[in-house]
């Protein structure tokens, strides 16, 4: 699997997302992408209470500890590579979370429109 280039959505150095937890699609803490990601786990959000709940109520539980998985689930707080549409559906229902611009990589943008993920930043992003 050869990644792609890791660039964020504003055109720099793609930031570390999270190291604890591990995340990325190749749990290397960065939102780094390539042709095998179909989920496209490049979202850097910061995981809140509601956004956990409606994942977990739309199928995708990330709150429950997977150990074979070295998943150790996710509680409010935590930074973690979202898949684009899961993240664009959220933004859609009304519960996204916020998103480190920073950490989120340039690919994002073929699912997520900029003023999306601009209106969710983080201040410090």
């Amino acid at each position: 699997m050869e990644m792609d280039p890791s660039e964020n959505v504003l055109g720099g150095a793609l930031a570390p997302c999270s190291t604890q937890p591990l995340t990325g699609f190749f749990r290397d803490g960065h939102c780094n992408t390539c042709a095998a990601d179909q989920g496209s786990h490049t979202v850097c959000a910061v995981m809140t209470e509601e956004f956990l709940a409606y994942s977990k109520y739309v199928g995708n539980d990330l709150s429950t500890p997977r150990p074979e998985f070295r998943f150790p689930g996710l509680k409010p707080g935590d930074h973690w590579c979202l898949c684009a549409s899961r993240f664009l559906q959220a933004h859609d229902e009304g519960c996204a979370p916020r998103v480190n611009l920073a950490a989120t990589h340039a690919r994002a943008l073929e699912v997520v429109p900029m003023d999306v993920l601009e209106a969710c930043a983080l201040s410090e992003s």
